[in-house]
């Protein structure tokens, strides 16, 4: 009878946990090194505080807004504004994609003015966002959508674009209907391009947001980015900074994590 700890089956049980540690230690060792080469640098007074603030300074920084009660209150108004863009973005980013990509007269129609669009910085449409649907909340989700929509679209028609031959001619071949192809081996096919475009609208929805809140908001992170320039506050500008660059990794993580469980046949 096989022993249930044999060295076979052990084997693979410890290169599985060693390559999880490596996975997490890399990044750790990342950041432990930034950490450290900015505590030396603050330390040795290379820079003024005002201007670069230490590690012990930022974190301080950190607390004081959420023991105030700031921190928590914009971080829940940054994430409704983008969600809520990145929601209207990436549906109406995804949909167009997909007929620009399979209907000719849609894609003769649109592409030319959608590839026009995609050079506009996010930043450049805050001005316009303002007069069209004022100060309150309708411009920023319309800046963070404009940002999300392009980049999804622009990775949908990519992706419905080089979808192989081979595989049209198969499921033709295979007598399946229009409807069928489409459903079962166009948007399978397309879909890995597809979470790329999603991975992407994450990051640049949290860019755009910042941009829209920078000017005609009264909170959110942007506003208090703004704010904490103002007073010149570098300690919470980093704090904020840290806090939405780790937001931004977090949501990244989550919708590469889905894309993985959806679209499990890219693995391969």
């Amino acid at each position: 009878m096989a022993d249930p700890a044999s060295p076979r089956r052990v084997r693979p049980l410890l290169a599985m946990g060693l390559a999880g540690a490596t996975g997490l230690g890399r990044p750790l060792l990342s950041f432990g090194f930034i950490l450290m080469l900015w505590f030396f640098v603050t330390a040795a007074g290379l820079v003024p505080e005002q201007i670069f603030p230490s590690p012990l300074s930022v974190w301080q920084a950190g607390v004081e807004m959420a023991e105030n009660g700031t921190l928590a209150t914009d971080l829940a108004v940054s994430m409704r504004r983008a969600a809520t863009g990145f929601a209207i973005g990436s549906v109406l980013g995804v949909t167009l994609g997909l007929l620009t990509g399979r209907v000719a007269l849609v894609r003769a129609l649109l592409n030319p003015f959608l590839t026009l669009l995609r050079p506009i910085p996010a930043i450049a449409l805050v001005p316009v966002a303002i007069v069209w649907f004022g100060i309150g909340e309708g411009s920023k989700y319309f800046v963070v959508s404009y940002t999300v929509f392009l980049t999804v679209w622009f990775n949908t028609h990519h992706g419905m674009e080089y979808i192989p031959e081979i595989y049209l001619r198969a499921s033709r071949s295979l007598g399946a209907s229009r409807q069928r192809e489409f459903l079962t081996v166009v948007i399978p096919a397309a879909a890995p391009h597809i979470v790329a475009g999603l991975r992407l609208g994450v990051a640049l929805a949290f860019l755009s947001l910042v941009a829209a809140e920078l000017s005609g908001a009264s909170s959110g992170l942007g506003y208090r980015l703004q704010e904490a320039r103002q007073y010149i506050r570098t300690d919470r500008m980093f704090a904020l900074l840290i806090l939405l660059g780790a937001l931004g990794a977090c949501v990244d993580l989550l919708v590469r994590w889905a894309g993985r469980k959806l679209v499990h046949w890219q693995q391969g």
